[in-house]
């Protein structure tokens, strides 16, 4: 992703310390730990209701009040083909849907990415875990 202008940031001494030990348990830069900070920030201030979870390498956006990734809940739409549908299936509130639907919108390729990795068969987990069998 392609990089804006550096600045010059100050802050307080509190969140510095915080961020430096996260850096450190990281092992991670204190720019790369602000940088996840303020684009999960501004995500979440831009879709109300949007969280996110999981370990470093692999954030998630999830939709809050509910146990569901983002991507799942799209996943489901694509497969079921329409919003009346996705809502008559299940039991996920229609503002859930369509904040879901909204986010997928802005940042196609990283739910698109999710998905993607879900679809692994039990031969390609193989090939990238050996020490996994496949069912026979």
């Amino acid at each position: 992703m392609p990089k804006s202008e550096p600045f010059t940031l100050r802050l307080p001494t509190d969140l510095d310390q915080w961020v430096t030990a996260e850096a450190q348990r990281t092992r991670r830069s204190k720019a790369a730990i602000i940088e996840m900070l303020a684009m999960e920030g501004a995500r979440m201030h831009r879709f109300p209701g949007i969280a996110f979870r999981g370990p470093e390498h692999n954030r998630r956006a999830w939709l809050l009040g509910t146990a569901l990734d983002v991507w799942e809940v799209i996943e489901a739409y694509q497969q079921l083909g329409s919003l009346e549908s996705l809502l008559s299936e299940g039991d996920l509130p229609e503002r859930h849907v369509r904040l879901a639907l909204s986010y997928y919108a802005a940042y196609p390729t990283e739910i698109d990415q999710a998905i993607a990795a879900n679809q692994n068969t039990q031969a390609a987990l193989h090939t990238h875990y050996p020490t996994f069998v496949p069912e026979a």
